[in-house]
């Protein structure tokens, strides 16, 4: 089963200094029809105006994951890292016990990027950070493997049974995921797919079950976030 939400069935908020797509229920947005997908809890399309962003605040029992689409986002927390996330770069945190943090674009542009939280197979753990470069114009058509608590090779690990991919799709061209009947999430942040026969389009969301192999067709040049669930 394919179940595409569309691009404006998601919860939006403008705040002046951000504006935000929430896609599930999140801080004052309740639907407890939409709190989650399997394990993956928090899914936000945020665009952070230039020098603003969130103050020091903190997390607990959640694995985090930054995916930056353009500009940049500067981040410290209360392991003692400072460091600077930018278009490409993928950041995964831990908050195990606890962990305090800040994100800010201190840039003169616009600051776009995804997070993703998940449900921790672990309760516990002491707080962990990772950062990596991953975009790679070389390898379009190809799914890149970006986190995963499942292994696989040149990833940033995470603290659950959980993959996290990205895809540059270009028109009239194919990939393949096999699924394996585990939960799949898709979101389009740019461009349209195919996938087994349903259309998917910019800021569209697939949530998909039960499916052993997907067949993801460009309709248009598309770049996709998957992400794999128990």
């Amino acid at each position: 089963m394919i179940n595409v939400i569309s691009a404006d069935k998601r919860h939006y908020n403008d705040f002046g200094w951000l504006k935000t797509y929430w896609l599930f229920s999140f801080d004052t947005y309740h639907d407890p029809e939409n709190n989650n997908f399997g394990i993956l809890r928090v899914f936000n399309d945020d665009v952070i105006a230039p020098h603003t962003g969130f103050d020091t605040h903190p997390h607990r029992e959640m694995e985090i994951v930054t995916i930056v689409l353009s500009g940049e986002v500067s981040h410290k927390d209360s392991m003692g890292n400072s460091t600077t996330i930018k278009a490409g770069e993928i950041q995964r945190m831990s908050a195990g016990s606890g962990i305090t943090h800040s994100e800010y674009n201190n840039a003169d542009t616009p600051l776009h990027l995804c997070q993703i939280w998940l449900l921790p197979a672990k309760r516990g753990i002491a707080p962990s950070y990772e950062q990596r470069t991953f975009l790679d114009p070389q390898h379009p058509n190809t799914l890149i493997p970006l986190v995963s608590g499942n292994g696989i090779a040149g990833t940033l690990s995470i603290n659950c049974n959980a993959d996290i991919y990205r895809l540059e799709l270009k028109k009239g061209t194919r990939t393949e995921y096999k699924a394996n009947g585990r939960k799949v999430f898709v979101y389009l942040t740019n461009g349209s797919v195919d996938i087994n026969g349903t259309e998917v389009n910019k800021n569209d969301q697939g949530r998909i079950g039960g499916q052993d192999n997907l067949i993801l067709t460009g309709k248009e040049d598309s770049e996709i976030i998957l992400i794999s669930v128990e």
